[in-house]
């Protein structure tokens, strides 16, 4: 079996426990809290240092946050994370093993077939629109770019299939680049918090380039998602477990400071 080069969901949820508890939340200065500035504020403003502080327990907690999508290259990471809308990454985790231990490149996967690819990923949503964005993705990698992932987001956006938030996956985890792919998750946790907030993602993603210090941007998004996915969740955030509940302004969370 190819032998992956991340960690996999149990590493990945190990970090998001991390965050969960292992940094105590700093003690609330007397007198309350400064309002949060809107998201284009400038890092100047006074709401820089809890922004910063925010991202330095972060940091704190999970030094070297992972993804949990399990992928053995940049076209396989690709693949992933085009499988991954509307479906859960265990779920996507369960239908890419057996499948990249066959097909981890564009010409492998062209080799395969959009039928026998169709049977393998048949346990994901909307697998057959999905099996088609796969193989004409591969067969545009190999007809335009040498079979090559590109290093660029316009050029991601080109294959089919791949969305703004998807290049900037590819690109933070293949790549380093400093990318925030907003998903539901971010965009919940950014309005929420708040932290940069806006009405799309694309408001939510230019918004938390503009606040989140260079220095937490790389690992930024997989603060965000792990936060939102295993703590400030949906229905219920769970405050109790939440390591900047003292810094957080959302009005239903459920610990007093």
């Amino acid at each position: 079996m190819v032998k992956r080069i991340i960690a996999n969901a149990t590493v990945a949820k190990g970090a998001a426990r991390a965050i969960a508890g292992s940094v105590k939340p700093a003690a609330r200065k007397q007198g309350g809290t400064t309002a949060p500035k809107p998201a284009n504020a400038r890092r100047e403003s006074p709401d820089a240092a809890r922004i910063e502080e925010i991202f330095r327990r972060f940091a704190a907690a999970a030094p070297n946050p992972k993804g949990e999508l399990d992928y053995v290259n940049p076209f396989t990471l690709l693949v992933a994370v085009v499988l991954s809308a509307q479906a859960t990454d265990s779920g996507v985790n369960k239908a890419t093993k057996a499948l990249f231990a066959i097909a981890d490149t564009p010409q492998k996967m062209l080799a395969l077939g959009e039928d026998r690819l169709r049977e393998m990923i048949k346990t994901i949503g909307l697998y057959r629109t999905k099996a088609k964005h796969v193989i004409a993705l591969s067969q545009q990698l190999v007809d335009n770019l040498g079979g090559i992932v590109p290093n660029d987001r316009e050029a991601l956006e080109r294959l089919p299939g791949v969305g703004r938030k998807t290049a900037n996956v590819v690109l933070n985890i293949a790549f380093g680049a400093p990318t925030i792919a907003v998903d539901t998750h971010i965009f919940r946790v950014s309005n929420r918090i708040p932290l940069a907030p806006g009405k799309t993602p694309l408001d939510v993603e230019r918004g938390l380039e503009r606040i989140i210090p260079d220095t937490h941007k790389l690992h930024a998004h997989h603060w965000l998602i792990l936060h939102g996915r295993y703590v400030c969740k949906a229905r219920r955030p769970e405050c109790e477990r939440c390591l900047i509940v003292d810094l957080c302004e959302f009005p239903g969370k459920t610990v007093v400071n």
